[in-house]
């Protein structure tokens, strides 16, 4: 991981964009793992990738991002200029419009229903942009889109060192449905990422997503997480049904949702958030399992 502070990015600034100088830099709150991310003055973002493999996602946002923007009803970054490498900073760099939100959290919107409708609302519209010329699911948005297969190994493991804390056979069970079926239809654009860091709430509801590095063309199961990740028993079946896809895109939804859950519980300290959060949603997408 490469470290980024504020006073690399006010020199980054002032040495490529002098024009923005006298414009504050702090940290945002939330800064996110795959990026680093600073207001500039109270209308821009800087966004610094952290790692090299998190790199090629700045160029495919200022290419796309502007495309999507006039066909989505929320608000989405809006790309301003972008950043080159230096000795000190070896990768590429993006400014963007600042989006007013909070991350969305159980507490700030005002029904959980009617945000699981404004979230599938807002997937169906990406759905609906011509996907022909997208870049396809690969090791560049870690096979967001692509064969769930991919992650097989990684899953399979993170179930075996679960012994005794889990029903490693029902698991097991789950996690080969989601494996039993492939997309079979034209590819469709997808976030790739729709995870409550991503969505953005202003007076009770979902008023922006952001950070479309992920994003790819494919198999859109993978943005189907939040079913499981983040809505109750009423609001998921709001969201699937919105959705409106077949038995096996949802399967392999709740695959992805599991493997995430997985090698987060697995990968983390015990009683860690990350830890909790992972036991959290193994639990929710058991008992949904067991409920269908």
């Amino acid at each position: 991981m490469i470290e980024v502070n504020a006073d690399l990015v006010r020199r980054l600034i002032d040495s490529q964009f002098p024009q923005w100088k006298d414009l504050a830099i702090k940290p945002v709150d939330k800064s996110g793992h795959d990026n680093r991310t600073f207001r500039l003055g109270s209308d821009m973002t800087v966004r610094l990738p952290s790692h090299e493999r998190y790199a090629s996602a700045v160029e495919k946002e200022l290419l796309w991002l502007p495309v999507f923007k006039p066909l989505l009803s929320l608000p989405i970054p809006a790309p301003v200029a972008q950043g080159e490498p230096t000795d000190e900073y070896p990768l590429p760099w993006s400014i963007n419009r600042w989006i007013e939100g909070d991350t969305v959290t159980h507490a700030n919107i005002r029904d959980l229903n009617e945000f699981a409708n404004d979230l599938a609302g807002f997937l169906k519209e990406l759905e609906a942009i011509d996907a022909s010329q997208g870049i396809p699911a690969g090791i560049q948005n870690f096979h967001r889109g692509g064969n769930l297969a991919v992650y097989d190994y990684e899953t399979r493991s993170a179930i075996e060192s679960l012994t005794g804390q889990f029903d490693q056979m029902l698991l097991t069970e789950i996690w080969e449905l989601s494996l039993a079926t492939t997309y079979q239809s034209a590819p469709l654009w997808l976030h790739g990422d729709v995870a409550v860091g991503n969505l953005l709430v202003k007076n009770g509801r979902l008023c922006g997503v952001i950070d479309f590095g992920t994003m790819g063309v494919g198999d859109p199961s993978s943005d189907l997480v939040m079913a499981w990740n983040f809505l109750d028993d009423v609001s998921r079946e709001i969201f699937l049904s919105r959705m409106n896809f077949d038995e096996g895109t949802v399967n392999r939804g709740r695959g992805w949702a599991l493997w995430k859950a997985l090698i987060t519980y697995a990968g983390n300290e015990n009683g860690s958030e990350a830890s909790e959060w992972g036991n959290q949603v193994i639990d929710v997408i058991t008992r949904e399992y067991k409920l269908r």
